[in-house]
Formats: structure tokens, sequence, C-alpha cells
């Protein structure tokens, strides 16, 4: 009902644009475009109703931290109020600005800043706590009051400490221990869908031959099992496993438990069987194999990956303050042409040693052997332009890029290089597979992730499209003048005018740069500013979503990750374990629970389409 209504409304949208030739501002359908992306993925599906089911929870502490935001708020009201002192004082800036011409905030000196600049009124109040929460701009909304008086301190150190340390983390684990509640139960019913599935194939198969009154159990006949198997469509890899293992088999018959053990190759991934290393008849070239083969001559290569590390970083030391027409480039030159000829000769041995295809069948070796060629083609080009390395080689622009630019290339793809020594690195290696792993499993969160991004991108554009006022334009920002001058910490100031929402990709990146946090109360500021008090709205918003809800969820799962790959580092599982099982029930293999015998023949009985004999 939800699709057929999305796209009525899609259509209805397109035709309204259609009548006005599509010079329209507000289109509906960009918003509403993300759902057909959600409605074809079941795992973002999944992921969705378990975030909907952890809100309650997460409710609950947001009210908490919107109590502890409103009391502060109040307190620091009362607390930095506007004084009669102050009071006088300004009215008497003002008289003596008007009949002498000196600048009245120039009198004002160090007096009642706080409320100035953070507390005047309710909204500006919420706006300084609520990013002190997020300690943005910790220690700048403090340093007023504390300028006058050490005990005003107490008052923010205590507000932080209760809302950040106590009420934020107590918001992730409570995040990590609801979702991850939630997700379970969605894979426990999976796993019981595809074991339900399996028996009611069992017991069709079973129907399909006599079976004695008095016999206890069914059984499926083997024969009868090889002919369905030519028949499905099923992947190829587990068609070959389940048919080698039936043909392996020594009984004719399978009984329930044996039929179910026989589909568990249905949860495997497949295992990557590298090819053999060619066999020579030479003693000379089996020792080289040996070798060239052996993992010492890998290490030996990570140490001249790391020496060539330490050499560019040192050229790089002693150039850092000269101008380009000063530089000689002809040290750097050559120690490149030296180390890409070993990485070369190290990638044609250890071809020579393991052969092509099984060269090229470890992930490492491709990386290695990719670079290393990109890294000869450049270095031949180079040559081609500038001739070999000389004293007085200097960056001189002859071509596309300049040698400098060349060299510069060249040396990032070195630095990039380096990253081979991960693999040899147990406790890098456990970090790296984790990553690699969140990448298989977070697959369901990105997409909500984008989704979301492309939502409040579209909603961002529609609201602040051409509100940011380029700098020229004084009337429109004459608030952040100070005498002339930019006040410090504005967005004028700090030239943020490429974060703007005059396009989808500058909305993006002004939505990370908000998620991120860091200055977003400059974001709040300008854009209150420059389009109406109300936009606070959408940025705080925005920051819920992102940077408290999705980025607690990704620190959930990151831990989980981490955690279940770190247990079954220290009980040191066989290899087969960790490489067939499939990687969402791999994260919760000790808490899932198999189906019973009872659970699964009380469900097939029930089953409208399914009529069982027994």
């Amino acid at each position: 009902m939800a699709y057929i209504l999305t796209l009525i409304v899609s259509l209805t949208d397109w035709i309204v644009s259609l009548s006005f030739l599509c010079a329209e501002d507000v289109r509906i359908r960009r918003i509403l475009r993300p759902f057909f992306l959600l409605q074809n993925s079941s795992m973002m599906k999944k992921t969705l109703k378990s975030i909907n089911s952890t809100l309650p929870e997460m409710a609950s502490v947001v009210l908490l931290l919107a109590v502890h935001l409103s009391l502060f708020t109040m307190f620091a009201m009362l607390l930095f109020a506007r004084t009669k002192l102050f009071a006088k004082f300004s009215f008497f800036c003002v008289f003596l600005s008007s009949n002498t011409g000196i600048p009245g905030h120039s009198l004002d000196g160090q007096q009642d800043k706080e409320w100035v600049g953070y507390f005047r009124n309710l909204p500006d109040s919420l706006t300084s706590l609520l990013v002190l929460l997020t300690t943005a701009n910790n220690p700048d909304v403090m340093i007023p009051a504390y300028s006058k008086n050490r005990a005003y301190s107490i008052f923010f150190i205590l507000f932080t400490v209760l809302g950040n340390l106590f009420l934020m983390n107590l918001l992730t684990a409570i995040i990590y221990n609801q979702f991850r509640g939630y997700l379970l139960k969605s894979v426990q019913s999976s796993l019981f869908r595809r074991r339900l599935g399996i028996r009611a194939a069992f017991e069709v198969l079973s129907s399909l031959k006599e079976t004695p009154a008095n016999a206890q159990q069914s059984y499926v006949s083997v024969g009868a099992l090889l002919q369905v198997l030519q028949k499905v469509e099923m992947d190829c890899r587990c068609k070959q496993a389940i048919t080698r293992s039936l043909k392996m088999c020594s009984c004719d018959q399978l009984s329930a438990t044996q039929f179910q053990k026989l589909f568990e190759e249905l949860d495997k991934d497949a295992i990557k069987q590298h090819p053999p290393s060619p066999e020579y008849q030479s003693n000379f070239m089996q020792k080289m194999q040996f070798a060239f083969g052996h993992a010492y001559f890998g290490y030996l290569g990570n140490v001249v990956a790391l020496a060539n590390i330490i050499s560019i970083c040192v050229v790089l030391v002693m150039d850092a303050d000269k101008q380009p027409s000063e530089r000689d480039d002809f040290f750097l030159g050559a120690i490149n042409c030296f180390f890409i000829l070993y990485y070369l000769l190290e990638m044609l041995l250890k071809i020579l040693a393991l052969g092509l295809k099984r060269y090229l069948s470890y992930p490492s070796n491709r990386f290695d052997g990719l670079l290393t060629v990109i890294l000869l083609v450049l270095e031949i080009a180079t040559f081609a332009v500038y001739g070999f390395p000389h004293p007085g080689w200097r960056p001189e622009f002859m071509g596309l890029l300049s040698l400098w630019d060349m060299v510069r290339l060249v040396n990032m793809l070195i630095v990039f290089r380096f990253l081979r020594i991960i693999p040899n690195m147990k406790f890098m290696a456990l970090v790296v597979t984790t990553l690699l792993d969140l990448v298989k499993n977070l697959r369901a969160f990105a997409g909500i992730l984008v989704v979301v991004f492309y939502a409040f991108a579209i909603t961002g554009i529609m609201l602040f499209k051409g509100a940011v006022v380029p700098l020229g334009n004084i009337s429109a920002v004459n608030t952040t003048y100070d005498n002339g001058t930019l006040q410090c910490g504005t967005y004028e100031q700090l030239e943020y005018w490429p974060n703007n929402f005059d396009d989808f990709a500058a909305a993006v990146v002004t939505l990370w740069d908000v998620m991120v946090v860091n200055n977003w109360q400059v974001f709040l500021e300008a854009f209150s500013r420059y389009s109406s008090p109300w936009a606070k709205i959408y940025f705080v918003v925005w920051w819920l979503i992102s940077s408290v809800i999705w980025v607690n969820l990704f620190v959930a799962l990151l831990l989980e990750n981490f955690i279940h790959k770190w247990d079954r580092r220290c009980h040191r599982e066989p290899l087969s374990d960790i490489e067939y099982q499939r990687t969402v029930e791999l994260m919760f293999r000790d808490v899932l629970e198999e189906p019973t015998e009872e659970e699964l023949m009380e469900k097939l009985h029930q089953h409208p389409h399914l009529q069982l004999c027994r």
C-alpha cells in the first residue's frame, strides 16, 4: 500500500511539474525516491524495523537529556542574568557614543559578556548549552564567566559531566543493548524460516514414496533428491557441494536430521583455494622457488618499503621551506628509481616462485603488483619527459604535470603501498579485518544513511537554497561586524562560504560537517540569521538522527564485530569455521538457537498449502 501510495504521489507531483514547465522550486517526489531503495532491500527493512523497535528506549534517554538541558538552561539564565549595572552602563555607552562619536562597545569591557554572547534569551541559552553538550563550544562558552569568577566553572563542568559523560554514553549503551537484541531476533527469525523451508522440503519429498504404516520416521531417497537437485535453481557451488556429499553418502535414504545437515551448505561461504605452485625440475629453480616463495622474502620487502618511507620523509622535511625553483629533486628521483626497480624485481621473483595464477590469487599480491605497474609507468613517463635524475633536476613544467607533481604522485603511491605490512602485524590485521567485515555487515546501515543524507540534503536545498548571501552584501551580514571587523568565530570570519545548500553536493558536505559537530554552532547561528530562527530545528533534528542515533548504532555494531573477532582469536577456532559461516549469523553464533522438532512440525501443520500425512 505504501509503495502504491508513493507511486501515486510521485506521478501527481510529476504532472504538476509538467504543468509548471518544471519551473517549480519544491518537488515532493525527490524526497520520496529513497523509499524505492528501502523497499527493495530486505536487510534495510529489517534494520529499520529494529531501529523503530529501539526508539522507545532511546526516547526515554533523549527525554532525560531534554530535562537536563532545560533545567540547566533555566539555571544559566538566572545565573548569568543581565545586571542593573550593565543596563545603566549600556545606556551610558549609547548616550556617550551619540554625543562623542566614541564606539559604545569599546567601553563595555568584560561586563556581562556571558549574557551578551550566550544567554541573552531562551533560544540562545538552549542553543549554547545544546552545543556544549557536544563539547563543540567548550571552553569558549565558559571563558567570559570564568574570567570574572572561577567558581562559575563548576556550573559548566557539572553540566558537561552529567550530560556528555553520563547521559550520552548511557544512550550509546542502551542503543547497543536494545538494537543488538532486536537484530538478533531478526536473524533468529531468518534462521527459523530457512530451517522450516528445508524441513518442508523433506516432508514433501518423503511423501513421494510409500512409507510403511508402522514406520516411526520418514526418509527421503537419495536418488529422488538427486533428481530434484537437477531441476532446482540454486547457487552452483552449493548444488555441487550437496551433490558431492550425496554421492559420498553410503546410505540410500536420509533421515530428517541428515537432510537438514546436508543443506547446511547453504549457510556457508565459499573458501577460495589458491592454484598450485609450478613444479620445476631443475634443482637451482627449486631453490629459487623456495627462497623467493618463503615468508621471509615478504618480510624483506616490508623492510625495504619502510626504508623507502623513511627516505621520503627525510627529503620532505629538508625541502619543506624551499621554493619550487630552489628544489633539487635529484636525490628524491634517484631513490624513487632504486626502490621502484626493487619492487619490480620483487614482483617478478614472486611470480617466478608462485606462478602467475597463484600470485594473482592473493589480494595482497594484486595490490602490490598493481601499484608497482603504476609506479613503473609513471617513472618511465617522468624519464621520457624530463630525462634521468641528475644534479639540478628541477620541477619545470614541460607536460601535463610538472616534474614535482609527478614525483609527488609517485611518492603518494609509494606511501600507499606501505599498507602491505598490515597482514604481517597480528593486532593491526585484526583491526583491519574488523573494518572489512564491517563493510559487509553494514551495507544496510550505509544504505539507510544514504537515504537519510539524501532526504535531508533535498530538504535543505528547498529550505536554504540561496539563503547564504556573499560577503559583499554588507546589509545582510552587518550583525557580524564589530567596528568594521568581522567577529571571530562567525560563518563569515571563518570563510565557510562553500558550506551551503545551493546544490546537492554542497548540501551533503554541509550535513557531514554538522554531523561531525565540530563548530556546528557556526552553522546554527549563520543559517538562523540568514534565513529564519526556526532553521535551528532543522540542524538539531539532523544532529539527533545522524550524530546521536546513527553514529551510536555504528559504534554498537563496531563493538559487536570487534568483540566477536577478539573472542574468536582467543579461542583459536579452526579456519574452516571462520571462513564458512555467513557474516551476519557469525556475529550471533553463540546465542542463535536451533528450532526444535516440535516447533517445526507445529508450524508446518498450520501451513494452509501443505497437507502432511502425519
